[in-house]
């Protein structure tokens, strides 16, 4: 039991942190853990209680849902993958939150199952080769014994597999095997639970009983005739309310049956439901046989009338079926001349290769007769060196186009993310120095009442915190003082401006004296202009405004991309990261 404990969970931990499509084929291997023949009842019950509580049963459920047509032997492994399912299933207990699984995930199961089987048979009907045909059946085959399995174990999951519309689907097909195959599965309902049609609602019985009748009217079938009359046999013992349902809806179905499938070998059958049939209507022998005449007649304008219809489709579906097979032609075609293309590429680039060996090595015998014996050596070590070299540079270039064809966009990406962000930042920040303040709302309008009420709380204010009385005299003698103040203020800031704007001046004339002397050439190279320039103050400062004024003139004719960040910034304002690089290429140049 350790063993298989082990096993569940080491195969849990692979399904977890394998890829999407490695996880069908990983989970075939529930197949050998279930059918370990030294597990006893109770083991098994404890390794299915394993595999749901590890999610691998869920995953099986899921994986079925899934388009296996892409992969390699994907529907054989679908197939593979129901049988499980329904194996973990039956006989499973589960102790935590049992409703969920009875009421939610085993129904999931029995859609999942259903839709699976609709697939197969889609993919068997279309078929052509009679291997594909044999393989799809097989699988079909294995999926509704899976089916069958599962509603074996769960009684109540009878009743879900005959509301669900795949199986509906599935039981409306003309195709005989898959027919066969489908009814089969409808009797193992019946035999398991033999009141499931009283259960089911009134359009889902209509529904099977119509089809059963339908396959009895419509083929010759005797393998389908024998199963639909067995089937309604079924039915009709289950409950007497359902022969009388069988007799009142299909009025001609006893004289269809006696007339058309007597004799064909399973008359056994056909006399007991026949019989019972009688029974419920032995008192109106006369209208019967009136009733079956006309179903007789209204049967033959209906045979008729399908016969025609399908005369009808019968060019369209050949005419269907042989462009069908005039592209698989073809395609079939396309495919093998590409395949001889491919080869004869191939070959062609092998007798190349051989061909430039081949001159290569009598190029090198050519070069050896030519060269001294001693200097053999020397040059296969130049020509290995060489080569050597120009595999080095053709890996060297080849890695870095890589890298560089890798890094181009990401750098690109981050360099416009920059751009974008700088511009949105200086536009925020603009948005908020621009921001004027909000207008002033006046207040609501007070009413009578509210006026009244608030007049008599600033009266009695007034009257608990009385005004200091103060006289004329104080009054002027106070306002007095307040001018005396504010003048002597604006007074020391007109001082303090005119102090300011000096040092201002010099600090610019300091700065452009510092920029020349940095500027400046060596002693070695100095000549009388360059001393001209330090005596005389008026070059200086003129050498700065011409700097100013081409620095100026540059940025104006910078390409608009350039500028996209200094479009939220003040109107006539340089930033000073441009202007300090331009007056740097300038200073640099002169």
């Amino acid at each position: 039991l350790a063993a298989a404990d082990n096993r569940v969970f080491a195969l849990a931990a692979e399904v977890t942190e394998s890829r999407e499509q490695d996880i069908p084929l990983l989970l075939l291997k529930l197949k050998g853990i279930l059918n370990d023949s030294s597990l006893g009842c109770e083991d098994s019950k404890k390794i299915k209680q394993d595999i749901y509580d590890y999610n691998l049963t869920q995953y099986c459920m899921l994986l079925l849902r899934q388009d296996h047509s892409r992969l390699r032997e994907g529907w054989a492994t679908a197939a593979q993958l129901a049988e499980i399912l329904s194996h973990c299933c039956v006989g499973l207990e589960v102790k935590e939150d049992p409703e969920e699984f009875h009421k939610k995930f085993l129904p999931s199961a029995i859609d999942n199952l259903l839709f699976l089987g609709r697939r197969l048979q889609a993919r068997f009907i279309r078929a052509i080769k009679d291997r594909e045909k044999q393989d799809f059946l097989r699988w079909f085959k294995t999926v509704t014994d899976a089916i069958c399995w599962l509603f074996g174990g769960h009684v109540q999951l009878a009743e879900c597999v005959l509301q669900n519309d795949h199986f509906l689907h599935l039981l409306v097909t003309d195709d005989v095997e898959t027919a066969a195959i489908m009814m089969s599965v409808l009797h193992n309902i019946l035999r398991v639970n033999s009141s499931v049609l009283l259960e089911v609602d009134e359009e889902t019985l209509h529904s099977v009983l119509d089809e059963l009748v339908y396959k009895i009217s419509s083929t010759a079938n005797p393998v389908i005739g024998n199963s639909a009359t067995k089937l309604l046999l079924l039915v009709a013992k289950s409950d007497m309310q359902l022969v009388k349902l069988i007799a009142a809806r299909y009025k001609g179905l006893k004289g269809l049956l006696s007339k058309q499938w007597t004799g064909k070998g399973f008359d056994r059958d056909l006399n007991q439901l026949l019989d019972l049939l009688y029974s419920e209507q032995s008192n109106e022998k006369g209208q019967m046989q009136r009733q079956h005449q006309a179903a007789c007649i209204i049967q033959a304008m209906w045979r008729g009338f399908q016969t025609r219809k399908r005369l009808k489709k019968l060019p369209q579906a050949v005419t269907t079926l042989q462009r069908s097979f005039r592209a698989k032609r073809e395609q079939e075609l396309q495919h093998l001349k590409k395949q001889k293309e491919d080869e004869a590429l191939k070959l062609q680039m092998q007798l190349q290769r051989q061909r430039a060996r081949r001159l290569f090595h009598e190029r090198q015998l050519a070069l050896l007769e030519i060269i001294h014996a001693s200097q053999v050596n020397k040059y296969m070590e130049e020509m290995e060196g060489k080569s050597a070299l120009t595999i080095q540079r053709f890996w060297r270039g080849y890695r870095a186009r890589r890298n560089f064809h890798q890094q181009r966009q990401s750098l690109k990406e981050y360099k416009a993310a920059v751009i974008i962000q700088r511009a949105a930042c200086k536009f925020l920040e603009k948005r908020r120095r621009r921001r004027l303040l909000f207008p002033w709302k006046d207040p609501k309008g007070l009413t009578d009442e509210q006026r009244l009420a608030l007049q008599q709380k600033v009266d009695d204010y007034i009257k608990l915190h009385p005004a200091s009385q103060m006289s004329e005299e104080m009054s002027k003698e106070l306002h007095m003082q307040a001018q005396e103040k504010l003048a002597q203020f604006l007074l020391r800031s007109r001082v303090d401006q005119r102090a300011v704007q000096p040092r201002k001046l010099l600090l610019a004339q300091v700065n452009t004296d510092v920029e020349l002397l940095l500027n400046a050439p060596g002693l070695a190279e100095t000549t009388e202009k360059d001393l001209h320039v330090f005596m005389s103050r008026s070059i200086s400062v003129a050498t700065k405004a011409r700097q100013s004024h081409n620095t100026m003139l540059k940025y104006t004719r910078w390409p608009w991309w350039k500028k996209l960040e200094d479009e939220f910034m003040e109107d006539g304002v340089i930033p000073d990261d441009a202007l300090n690089a331009e007056l740097g290429t300038i200073c640099g140049k002169k």
